[in-house]
């Protein structure tokens, strides 16, 4: 079958929406670490590499509410290069380790949005 692959004896058509492939692109092109969002950018999360976080980290990002969807803003940066990263996320403000920043993936939203 030209259009799609056969599992057993049904066809599984594999249709290709360009208009949502274009978007998911652009998304992933404009996706950054929490560590390398500039300063006042609101943005939404986008992915957290669960992986690179010890137990107690990711713990502590679910009770602060960091999941998928959610805005954040980094709001200060320490002076020396490893210092923590002050964010807002909702109403609250919370100081990230940037090991910690660098596993959040987020997507800064235009100055519309």
């Amino acid at each position: 079958m030209l259009d799609g692959h056969f599992f057993g004896r049904r066809a599984l058509a594999i249709v290709i929406d360009n208009h949502s492939q274009e978007a998911y692109f652009r998304s992933m092109q404009s996706r950054v670490s929490l560590e390398k969002l500039a300063l006042r950018q609101m943005a939404t999360v986008s992915m957290i590499d669960w992986s690179r976080l010890a137990d107690p980290e990711a713990r502590r990002l679910r009770e602060l509410g960091f999941d998928e969807g959610v805005g954040v803003e980094v709001l200060h940066r320490a002076t020396l290069g490893k210092g923590p990263i002050a964010c807002r996320i909702g109403r609250m403000t919370v100081a990230l380790r940037r090991a910690v920043a660098g596993a959040i993936h987020v997507s800064p939203l235009s100055p519309a949005e």
